[in-house]
């Protein structure tokens, strides 16, 4: 029995896209709380926040007491995921833990910089929708550290 041959196809030219050259690029632009000056400058802070513990052990505390004051129905499926993100930095900040990676630490602290920033998108004083941004913006980034959550969740519960 001959072996059969196989085709191939030629791949011809492949079109490579360079690597975006910062966070910024990335940025899907479907909602537009992402598309906003506010999340710009969130993730433009978070680069200066990650390297400064003080201003890193100030962004948690506010973050935790606006958390702890606002509506958890906006967040839905993703209020863990926000309160994970507070624990995931307040651990990262006192050096307990360290596995996560720049870039997703980058993204936890701007969700985490938009949450408390009160001039947001929908300034958070609006009746009804003044944390529907701001539930976006944990959302897009629970998404997109969803593993990085994971990863500190096992860590939290095989550990203490």
């Amino acid at each position: 029995m001959k072996p059969k041959k196989v085709k191939t196809k030629s791949r011809g030219k492949i079109q490579r896209r360079s690597a975006p050259k910062n966070l910024e690029q990335r940025i899907p632009y479907q909602k537009p709380a992402l598309r906003s000056d506010a999340f710009a400058r969130a993730l433009t802070n978070s680069k200066s926040c990650a390297d400064n513990p003080e201003s890193l052990h100030a962004l948690f505390n506010e973050a935790a007491r606006k958390a702890a004051a606002i509506p958890r129905e906006p967040f839905e499926d993703n209020w863990s995921y926000l309160q994970t993100m507070l624990r995931l930095i307040r651990a990262y900040h006192r050096g307990e833990y360290d596995q996560v990676s720049k870039d997703a630490l980058m993204w936890i602290i701007a969700a985490l910089n938009y949450l408390v920033d009160p001039f947001d998108l929908i300034p958070d004083k609006t009746p009804f929708l003044g944390f529907v941004d701001d539930a976006a913006v944990v959302e897009f980034v629970a998404e997109r550290t969803r593993q990085t959550l994971d990863d500190f969740m096992t860590w939290e519960t095989t550990t203490r």
